[in-house]
């Protein structure tokens, strides 16, 4: 099951991927972009419960769909790509087992504690 979950998540990263490409971004914007969304852990500076907050809010990959949706109701092409990285970004976490954060500490996600072997 596991496998079948991070392929949904490769092809979710790729696909976003060749979404910005569609757009007519170049290449190398998504790969210069990528981890700017970890920018959000800085809410972990304050305290957990803030920390995880900014980083779900971020994260979140229903966030990345309404900026899509309203790059696209905007015919903004910066906010589509935002969206499309975002996403994107998201989908490459969850892959190496970076899910959504509890707020009570860092490692505990939704898909477990970081680092713990399964």
């Amino acid at each position: 099951m596991k496998l079948l979950l991070n392929l949904e998540e490769a092809a979710q990263f790729i696909g976003s991927y060749l979404f910005t490409l569609y757009l007519g971004i170049e290449w190398w914007w998504f790969w210069a972009w990528l981890l700017a969304p970890d920018l959000s852990m800085i809410g972990y500076l304050v305290n957990t419960k803030i920390g995880a907050f900014t980083y779900n809010l971020v994260h979140h990959k229903g966030v990345a769909v309404l900026t899509i949706g309203a790059g696209i109701y905007l015919s903004n092409i910066n906010l589509q790509f935002a969206g499309w990285l975002l996403l994107g970004h998201s989908s490459m976490d969850r892959m190496f087992g970076y899910g959504l954060k509890y707020p009570d500490n860092f490692k505990h996600t939704h898909l477990g504690m970081i680092g713990k072997k399964e």
